[in-house]
């Protein structure tokens, strides 16, 4: 096995995405071969080096898993928190295999998000290279004009930096009307950012649909494995190899 970055070996491994596991090796919490690293450059092989993170040998996945989850606001989307507030990991009753959130909803938000051990097919869901829709239905305290919804589509600048493309529907007309937002990046907090450039805040986040996955009728706290027919399809669209299982 040829050698590869900590980060991508931590990611694969299922311990965190790729992102995490940069923190956890800049913050001093890996381990090569018995000495503490934090150059996001330093490469190893998996299987052959002793890596440690917080501690733990790592170990390659024994099995990948797959979930898809009903997201209630009032929880983050991490591992843990430090500030004490509930993580979307304690809802996954019964689930023995260690699995991480795919990318974020903010703690007022809520809907559909996946969480894995399988690091690569993360990291393809996450990256905007990977053009891969994310639609949320959003209520609004105000109405966007005519100007400012092209706007919005063509991308406004946050933080000094352009968001992509954005679909933009109105589906009701009213003081505080619903909107269909589709996005192919997913920075922090961007729809409700995006909606604050033009002096309107948000009400209501919900993510309904990653890709073709539909929320459906999961219900709030509820979440399912994903059937291998997604699973293929999902590996399609990321160009990723389909699993023979």
């Amino acid at each position: 096995m040829a050698e590869e970055r900590l980060q991508k070996i931590i990611s694969t491994a299922g311990v965190a995405s790729r992102r995490k596991a940069e923190q956890l090796i800049l913050e001093g919490r890996v381990r090569l071969n018995g000495k503490i690293v934090t150059e996001l450059g330093t490469k190893a092989e998996f299987g052959k080096d002793h890596i440690k993170v917080d501690g733990k040998l790592l170990q390659p996945a024994r099995e990948f898993v797959y979930l898809a989850l009903n997201k209630p606001a009032g929880y983050v989307t991490t591992t843990s928190d430090p500030e004490g507030r509930p993580t979307i990991m304690s809802l996954l009753k019964g689930v023995k295999t260690r699995v991480y959130p795919v990318g974020r909803l903010d703690y007022n938000s809520e809907g559909l998000i996946l969480l894995t051990n399988d690091g690569e097919f993360a990291n393809a869901v996450m990256s905007a290279k990977s053009e891969l829709v994310k639609t949320y239905v959003v209520k609004v305290n105000g109405t966007l004009t005519e100007e400012q919804e092209s706007q919005f589509r063509k991308g406004v600048y946050l933080h000094g930096k352009k968001t992509a493309p954005a679909g933009l529907v109105r589906l009701k007309h009213a003081d505080n009307p619903w909107y269909e937002i589709k996005l192919i990046e997913g920075r922090q907090n961007q729809i409700r950012m995006m909606f604050r450039h033009f002096g309107i805040l948000v009400e209501k986040l919900k993510r309904v649909k990653i890709g073709f996955l539909e929320l459906g009728s999961l219900r709030h706290k509820e979440f399912r494995s994903l059937e291998p027919t997604e699973l293929n399809r999902f590996f399609r669209l990321l160009k990723l190899k389909v699993s023979d299982e």
